[in-house]
């Protein structure tokens, strides 16, 4: 899967609030003019990404945007791209995903953000926390989390990097 496939949902670099390695930007290939359309939260991004499966993504999903209108994003190297995989589920509410690129561009970790604001790496402690908050827990609850991080797209990495 690469950054040119139609429809593919795509996380950017950008230097943010929390860290200048996170994640930030999210846009969406539209599947008709292949333009990037950047999603303006990443709650809405992963609604597109969940259904990318069955519903691809065109420009008139995003308010007030058609084909006819130039692209929000350019793919180049001006920013680090990387590419997530289709149909992952949506974040549950109260919690944050975060993904953050290592310094070295190699990788993408992944960690939840707890309402408390506890940063959760691993299944076990998204196990462990919800058995401690939620009197209901039902191990099915599991299934809503995903640690499978973005592709990034090497094409795009700084070149300093890369040596």
């Amino acid at each position: 899967m690469d950054a040119s496939s139609s429809a593919n949902p795509t996380t950017l670099k950008r230097k943010g609030k929390t860290s200048e390695r996170e994640m930030g930007i999210f846009a969406v290939q539209c599947e008709e003019c292949h333009k990037w359309r950047q999603i303006d939260t990443q709650e809405a991004y992963e609604q597109i990404r969940r259904r990318l499966l069955e519903d691809q993504f065109v420009c008139m999903q995003k308010e007030g945007t058609t084909c006819e209108d130039a692209g929000d994003l350019v793919y180049d190297s001006s920013r680090v791209w990387s590419v997530d995989k289709r149909g992952l589920p949506e974040t549950p509410r109260g919690f944050r995903r975060s993904l953050v690129m290592r310094k070295d561009y190699s990788k993408v970790d992944a960690y939840y953000v707890t309402p408390t604001g506890k940063k959760l790496k691993m299944y076990s402690e998204i196990e462990d926390f919800l058995k401690a908050t939620d009197p209901d827990y039902d191990s099915r609850m599991l299934e809503v989390f995903s640690f499978t991080v973005p592709k990034i797209m090497e094409k795009t990495v700084p070149k300093r990097t890369k040596e």
